[in-house]
């Protein structure tokens, strides 16, 4: 028995706005709960909300990277539940009339982008539970996509875009610990022919890979009902990522549900062609010409300009290492090798780099010149971003200095021919792999301070006169 799987995902976005999307109370992380509030965004009586220009703008910019369709009237309606985050009992969204509509995104649609305020956070304690309005009213676009992503991988994959393009447009710090970015995912699956099945939702993913591994659970568990001749329910299921299983919360809310009529309080807003003009100037490289551009003017592999330019940040910094270090290939070995090696390993982000293309830069020259080894090379470069030091202070103080001089390696030589005679004879009948145990000795001698490539040459110089019957 066949079966098709069809996604889509439901992206929360919060703007990086100064201010609120219909007061001008601040947005920052991190303040104590119930300090950035005021009548508006708590819904006291007799208060209006105003706009925000700034998420207007914003929203407008992510519709034209997503090429939508760009809706030149603005309403906002009315979506009314009962849930304590939101003290007004409704949130203003936009339901009938979308900011933006069938756009696209690696080969996906984008069915709709519209504006919306979000809710406050619930904070549950043995006692009860408490609720901060900090996040009440921050603006919010929710980005939903065609139920046209066929496996978790590419779910994973169009996520990873997605985040990449709002970092270029610089409208989101898309921070999925601190809420800025959410993502519910709806999933069905369906015998092969059938068309779609009974839909599911997934919450409470806090990663992309969370994403992946719960919507490949959820296609498991669904295949297993059809093949065991049972039917899906339609419901909301929660993502346990300590168990990684979904279990069930609710039976499915429909639009009916939430009551949509239009935002009384609010006025039609209109969008010029000359802001959409001015918008598009504005516009800077999104990735996926950046990523061509990398192809053609650094002669990248598809895989180095792809990784490369994924983060805004690391691909700034690659092109300024690039200015200082003209050797494009080299430079991105050593970013995706050992650069972002250390960061996975640390459990950190290309953002928390202290490490400055100038200073990277340094040791890569410093490389070049064959000063130290490729591997002193990666351990200095470990201590630079550990310690803020520059190169050449590591190497001073810990005596890293690569050993060239032949006349001093010829003398350490000696001494390892000397000691391995066996290894020489194996050597001497075509055994290359003992050549390199006698690098290693040397390297030994001298503390991994020695030129591997000046010592072989010595090394085979040596063993020939000796067979050769010289001194």
């Amino acid at each position: 028995m066949k079966f098709k799987t069809f996604i889509g995902l439901e992206v929360h976005l919060q703007l990086n706005t100064r201010s609120k999307i219909f007061c001008s109370c601040p947005v920052r992380f991190g303040t104590s709960p119930n300090t950035q509030t005021c009548p508006v965004c708590l819904g006291l009586p007799g208060s209006l909300p105003v706009l925000n220009k700034e998420a207007l703008k914003k929203a407008v910019k992510l519709c034209l990277a997503l090429k939508c369709q760009i809706s030149k009237e603005i309403r906002f309606d009315r979506k009314n539940y009962f849930y304590p985050d939101l003290p007004k009992g409704y949130q203003i969204s936009q339901y009938s009339q979308p900011i933006g509509t069938n756009g696209r995104l690696k080969g996906i649609g984008i069915r709709r982008v519209h504006l919306e305020e979000d809710a406050g956070k619930l904070i549950h304690t043995s006692e009860g539970s408490l609720v901060d309005y900090n996040r009440a009213g921050i603006p919010l676009l929710e980005i939903v996509s065609e139920p046209e992503i066929a496996t978790p991988q590419q779910a994973y994959e169009y996520l990873i875009c997605l985040k990449s393009i709002c970092e270029y447009i610089d409208i989101s710090d898309c921070n999925m610990e601190e809420g800025s970015l959410r993502c519910d995912a709806n999933i069905s699956v369906a015998k092969e022919g059938e068309g779609l099945g009974t839909k599911v939702e997934l919450k409470n993913m806090n990663s992309f890979h969370g994403v992946e591994r719960a919507l490949r659970y959820e296609q498991t568990r669904q295949e297993k009902v059809l093949r065991s001749g049972g039917e899906v329910v339609q419901e909301t299921r929660l993502w346990d990522a300590q168990r990684q299983i979904t279990l069930p919360m609710r039976s499915k809310e429909e639009a009916n549900d939430y009551r949509y009529f239009p935002e009384p309080d609010l006025p039609i807003f209109f969008i010029s062609e000359q802001m959409i003009e001015q918008i598009k100037e504005e516009m800077p490289e999104l990735p996926e010409k950046r990523r061509e551009r990398f192809k053609r003017e650094y002669a990248l592999p598809e895989y180095d300009a792809d990784l490369l330019t994924r983060e805004k940040e690391m691909a700034d910094y690659f092109e300024r290492c690039v200015e200082l270090f003209p050797q494009p290939k080299t430079v991105s070995n050593w970013i995706m090798r050992d650069i972002l090696s250390y960061l996975n390993a640390h459990k950190k982000e290309w953002k928390d780099l202290c490490l400055s293309p100038e200073r990277f830069s340094e040791l890569l020259r410093i490389l070049e010149r064959k000063e130290i080894s490729i591997n002193m090379g990666r351990e200095v470069l470990t201590e630079m971003i550990n310690t803020h030091k520059r190169a050449e202070e590591i190497i001073r103080e810990r005596g890293l200095l690569q050993v060239s001089d032949e006349k001093k390696l010829a003398e350490v030589v000696e001494r390892v021919i000397k000691a391995n005679p066996r290894s020489v004879e194996d050597f001497s009948r075509g055994k290359e792999k003992a050549l390199m145990f006698l690098v290693g000795q040397v390297m030994r001698e001298t503390k991994g301070r020695a030129n591997a490539q000046i010592v072989q040459k010595i090394l085979r110089e040596r063993i020939k006169r000796k067979e050769e019957g010289l001194s």
